[in-house]
């Protein structure tokens, strides 16, 4: 990959993603540009729902990425930068197009009116999306990708927590009905409620889960060479700690960085 693309896709990643892309400055310095473009690229599909009010235009757009990651594939990419970093990630690294194809069909998801019937089906789809990008990221570093499912669901949990607001705010219900009626709510009665200790107690289990995931990271084996796909996920605490508040950036570093050193969450 070429020194001025790295240089974009880093800039856009530092500037939508900060989390992965400090996260990233822990791996090797010849593998940072493509987990660079891996992580320009899931920004682009996350984004896909929050420019659509239609679900079938969310399903052509990421019909369009669906084709643009299949054309990187073939070594013929569009000509973009995202497109460009994939296409040198695909020469550099023998990554499976399935792998990416299934991670653009969860995200249909998030630009449809369908909700999650219960926690297991929040977690298949946090799992099939970041941990999508989670294990694609651990074989860009060539360590295990099945390390990736825990820190997956513990960042990934935690981070549809942090951007409730954003989600209500478009009518987008990414909470369980089943946690929903355990506390009385209806499902359309989610959005309409503000400060209700029933909408605490609904987001604290979803915490609690998060928190369980994290800890079955930190507890089970160590990433070796997978760390700086995981990394994130070691700011999980601090984020649960401060729900509903900014976590500045130095706190986030630091929680990177203690990992970092450990070499562990």
């Amino acid at each position: 990959m070429d020194a001025a693309l790295a240089s974009r896709l880093a800039a856009s990643v530092r500037a939508a993603d900060p989390d992965r892309y400090f996260a990233s400055l822990f791996a090797p310095a010849p593998a940072r540009p493509y987990l660079m473009a891996l992580y320009a690229f899931n920004h682009e599909l996350a984004r896909v729902a929050e420019t659509v009010r239609e679900p079938m235009l969310g399903a052509i757009k990421l019909e369009w990425w669906r084709e643009t990651v299949e054309a990187a594939h073939k070594g013929n990419p569009r000509m973009l930068d995202v497109a460009l970093g994939l296409a040198a990630l695909f020469q550099s690294t023998p990554l499976a197009l399935a792998d990416f194809e299934s991670v653009i069909a969860a995200r249909a998801f998030d630009a449809s009116p369908e909700r999650f019937a219960d926690l297991a089906a929040l977690e298949a789809h946090v799992d099939a999306t970041g941990g999508g990008i989670m294990r694609l990221a651990c074989k860009i570093l060539g360590g295990d990708p099945g390390i990736a499912r825990e820190p997956a669901l513990a960042y990934g949990l935690t981070g549809l927590l942090r951007s409730l607001g954003f989600h209500n705010a478009r009518h987008k219900l990414y909470m369980p009905v089943d946690l929903l009626a355990a506390v009385g709510l209806a499902p359309d009665a989610f959005f309409d409620l503000h400060h209700d200790q029933r909408l605490d107690a609904v987001a604290h289990q979803v915490a609690l889960r998060a928190r369980d995931h994290f800890l079955a990271s930190r507890n089970g084996p160590r990433p070796g060479a997978a760390l700086a796909a995981i990394l994130p996920a070691a700011i999980v605490p601090v984020y649960l700690r401060c729900l509903g508040k900014n976590v500045a950036v130095h706190r986030r570093q630091m929680a990177l960085l203690a990992a970092a050193m450990k070499k562990r969450l």
